[in-house]
């Protein structure tokens, strides 16, 4: 069993960052593969990004590739999201999750947090 909180979120403009944290209970965070994703009002859950249980191997969407990055310590039970050049169009509540493999659709993880809002404004 993993409990996820997610923290760091808030209102930026445009062309700022952000860094969102995931902390997670339990002492076998670093078997599992950790992802992020996003949902705005209206809108599906989308995928942003992902990374593998030893932080080696990671996947991220097209539309924040190069402004985005995952990370994860595993000594401290946390993974990472670096956001740069935001845009309004990064506007939703994201969710870190946690599974067995990096996948970047969101069936797969089996565990999720709570959310945290992320409000770009232009």
């Amino acid at each position: 069993q993993v409990q996820l909180v997610e923290s760091g979120g808030g209102s930026v403009q445009a062309g700022g960052s952000l860094r969102l944290s995931c902390a997670a209970s339990g002492r076998t965070f670093n078997s599992y593969a950790m992802g992020w994703f996003r949902q705005a009002p209206g809108k599906e859950r989308e995928f942003v990004a992902a990374i593998s249980w030893g932080g080696t191997i990671s996947y991220y969407a097209d539309s924040v590739k190069g402004r985005f990055t995952i990370s994860r310590d595993n000594t401290k039970n946390t993974m990472y999201l670096q956001m740069s050049i935001l845009k309004p169009e990064d506007t939703a509540v994201y969710y870190c999750a946690a599974g067995t493999a990096p996948a970047t659709t969101w069936r797969p993880y089996n565990y999720w947090g709570q959310g945290t809002q992320v409000t770009v404004s232009s």
